[in-house]
């Protein structure tokens, strides 16, 4: 039997420095022929015929042809994102007790990140927009990485030039996520755009398992210091090869095969705007006229209220609620956020076969964001009815699990009403989700101080899960309105 060789696959098999690990899938590769790198049989006696199988909608298949490692520098990004936040999350501890600080002064200090963070989000989406997201991105990591290793001598200063040198690094790493979604905008089709956002924002949970086993071990052996000094070295070392290997659109790698660049092309116009059409200003009035950008904004911030507590303050529940030794306990310590990565991940590509299966993009993301807010709501309850470290793990767990299914939700959902304003939309958002950052989790440190009651600090988180529900279900779309 003669058989027919098609051309080999141009894909990078390079892998970015300080990548997670990204298993990728078989390609279906007789969907795309110029792209196939395998052999295909075909009798001479008959003409080829592709099973009816293969030419269904594969949402196990990695169908664009970006390169490989594109998703995993995106998600490397967002694991320093989370991985510089949480460093301190873990080093208060002894901090506090160094320095003699209320949980009150603790929750002031958590929450200073924020103050800067809230002021970034526009216009790092603006400028992410005008100039692409490689190097506003870049130029935040140089910003918060510099803080970062400055933080030991603001705290040895006095409290308020910690707080400032907090809030510096929330301005730095502001512009993180205005800037990703911007590229990805411009490198992943709406196909598979919730596999990409997935993989990309789930290298949060990551960066905070790096940190929550980092962070005790250095405190341990070389003191609390030595965490913001680790950090900050990492961050400035990640920048270098973010800028060595990443380009801020297709049309400016230059490892790219020209067949790679116009398969892109090709996909991405076949599901937003041609960029010639782009506007050239932003239309700010028509933005904030739409009930779809409201039903993000609110689901924004109900997501992160609960987010943004449990980031910085479950270690302090693991240590003096549960009595976890965190050098001792990092597994159990961990727990939750490897379960966040792993389900963010896992909600990605149900997502993405849920468009396969021609449902409509607003079901997907209000399925998706519906059980990001209400699998939460159902078992931070059930954490408060329990005193068995065990299960309070498992409740725990489980709820911030099926919490990172917002990433196929209301954070995917930008660049469906508007990819020609992603990056802007995310900044606005992202403005209001900060709020439970500045609010929440100072809120946090006088409910403690006065109260005790962990209870109180999930039932306000509850109250905000249920009611972004109702908000997103009623005003969202997955439509393209701008």
């Amino acid at each position: 039997m003669n058989t027919h060789r098609l051309p080999s696959s141009p894909h990078s098999s390079k892998i970015a420095f300080l990548s997670t690990p990204v298993p990728f899938l078989p390609l279906q590769r007789s969907r795309f022929p110029h792209l196939s790198s395998k052999r295909i049989l075909v009798p001479i006696r008959r003409p080829p015929r592709r099973c009816s199988a293969v030419n269904k909608p594969n949402w196990t298949a990695r169908i664009h042809d970006t390169p490989p490692d594109f998703d995993s520098q995106l998600s490397s990004a967002e694991s320093g994102v989370a991985g510089w936040l949480i460093n301190i999350s873990v080093a208060i501890l002894p901090m506090a007790k160094y320095y003699g600080w209320s949980q009150t002064t603790v929750g002031v200090i958590q929450s200073a990140f924020f103050w800067g963070y809230v002021l970034t989000q526009i216009p790092g989406g603006y400028l992410a927009d005008k100039y692409g997201g490689k190097q506003v991105l870049a130029a935040g990591v140089v910003v918060w990485s510099a803080m970062t290793i400055l933080t030991p001598l603001a705290a040895s200063t006095n409290l308020g030039v910690l707080l400032l040198a907090r809030a510096l690094l929330g301005v730095g790493e502001g512009v993180a996520m205005p800037a990703m979604n911007n590229m990805i905008s411009k490198w992943v089709p709406e196909t598979e755009r919730s596999r990409s956002l997935s993989l990309t924002y789930s290298g949060m949970y990551l960066g905070s398992v790096v940190g929550l086993l980092l962070c005790p071990a250095f405190i341990v052996s070389f003191g609390w210091q030595s965490v913001f000094y680790f950090f900050g070295a990492l961050g400035f070392f990640w920048w270098a090869a973010w800028q060595f290997w990443t380009k801020s659109t297709p049309e400016l790698s230059t490892t790219m095969s020209e067949k790679e660049r116009a398969y892109i092309n090709s996909k991405m116009r076949a599901g937003a705007a041609n960029k010639s059409s782009l506007p050239t200003s932003v239309p700010w009035k028509l933005l904030f006229s739409k009930k779809a950008t409201w039903g993000i904004i609110i689901a924004h911030f109900c997501a992160t209220w609960g987010y943004f507590v449990l980031l910085i303050w479950l270690p302090t529940y693991f240590n003096q609620q549960l009595g976890f030794d965190l050098a001792a306990s990092s597994f159990l310590s961990v727990m939750p956020w490897l379960a966040m990565f792993v389900s963010a991940n896992a909600g990605g590509f149900i997502a993405d076969a849920m468009r396969a299966r021609n449902i409509s993009i607003t079901t997907v993301r209000k399925t998706m964001q519906s059980i990001g807010f209400l699998g939460p709501a159902a078992f931070l309850a059930l954490v408060s009815t329990t005193t068995d470290p065990a299960m309070a793990v498992t409740y725990m767990t489980t709820a911030l699990a099926l919490g990172s299914f917002s990433q196929s939700g209301v954070y995917a959902n930008h660049q469906d009403i508007g990819p020609a304003f992603s990056g802007i939309l995310l900044g606005i958002s992202n403005t209001g989700a900060a709020i439970p950052g500045i609010v929440g989790v100072a809120l946090t440190g006088y409910i403690l101080d006065t109260t005790g009651s962990w209870s109180l600090v999930f039932g306000i988180a509850i109250f905000f899960y249920l009611f972004g529900t109702v908000a997103y279900n009623a005003l969202g779309t997955g439509e393209r309105v701008f």
